[in-house]
């Protein structure tokens, strides 16, 4: 199965996340009928993680229940391998896939990642299961430069990253098109950089608020084309062709159909592109890797 290029993030489904989510975790029928309306909507997979609570249970009992368990594809994510000895390892690796397939209730999984770019070094062990069947494609997720030379020769076949209006590191590094060239699926995250692309001015904390400006001319430049800001700020992500799928995460129904909305209006115009290349300028790691948010 072909993932759709729109993917469902379902961390909301398991955790409260995301510095603007006032609303919380939906409940489990909400989560489910959010699942249901991205089917219908044409979303074909859902990514989720080991360590997003109980984002896994909510999602295998709502595919079931829904009846489109063998329709949708699901991607998700071993924690931490915390520099356990390859023995050790490999049945870390073998168990979590087992625990997310016996909560998923799926006889394999889609696509398995590493949830920390460290353990790329276990790659291999990885790709043995997929090779034994459990899994259809192996890959890692990452959140810096620190190791995208060993994930450009791990054999990874997908990789997640984050990148946004404000966050174009794996861009400008040239490791997108590098890990394009060696035929890696892509995986974009953090479209709204977790909510700090949308929320309300005095809400934004202020280690975060140098932000603040350019976000203000980026919602005049919107205003101008006709567009809501977050309009703008996914369709600049949807102008990136060799980005594969884009993950978003909802957490109601009303979100979930404008993220269709809005992806459905496709790419930006060049020139509206250019005009954001020239009102944004590089931020620093601790602007745009929420990781790090909170540092001195």
């Amino acid at each position: 199965m072909n993932f759709s290029r729109l993917m469902l993030g379902t961390v909301q489904f398991g955790l409260n996340y995301g510095i603007a989510n006032s609303a919380g975790q939906p409940d489990y029928d909400k989560s489910r009928d959010i699942i249901g309306a991205a089917f219908e909507s044409g979303i074909n997979c859902l990514d989720t993680a080991a360590a997003y609570g109980n984002s896994e249970e909510v999602i295998g009992k709502a595919l079931h229940e829904l009846g489109i368990a063998d329709k949708v594809s699901v991607i998700s994510k071993i924690p931490p391998v915390n520099g356990r000895s390859r023995r050790e390892a490999e049945k870390f690796i073998v168990a979590s896939i087992l625990n997310s397939m016996s909560n998923l209730g799926k006889e394999f999984l889609d696509g398995c990642l590493f949830h920390r770019e460290e353990d790329v070094k276990y790659m291999d062990l990885l790709l043995k299961a997929r090779d034994n069947g459990l899994i259809k494609k192996a890959g890692i997720s990452i959140d810096s430069d620190a190791f995208l030379g060993r994930v450009l020769d791990s054999g990874a076949e997908c990789v997640q990253l984050p990148f946004n209006i404000l966050d174009r590191r794996f861009t400008s590094s040239g490791f997108i098109r590098k890990a394009k060239s060696r035929e890696m699926s892509i995986f974009c995250r953090s479209i709204y950089l977790q909510g700090l692309l949308l929320m309300q001015e005095d809400k934004i904390p202020e280690s975060l608020r140098v932000v603040i400006p350019v976000r203000r001319k980026l919602e005049s430049l919107a205003a101008g084309k006709g567009m809501e800001p977050s309009e703008l700020y996914m369709r600049l992500v949807v102008s990136r062709k060799e980005i594969d799928s884009l993950v978003t995460g909802v957490d109601s129904l009303d979100q979930l159909q404008k993220n269709v909305q809005m992806f459905g209006k496709g790419p930006l115009d060049d020139e509206t592109v250019s005009s954001i290349e020239n009102i944004v300028p590089e931020f620093a790691e601790e602007i745009v890797r929420p990781c790090r948010w909170g540092e001195k």
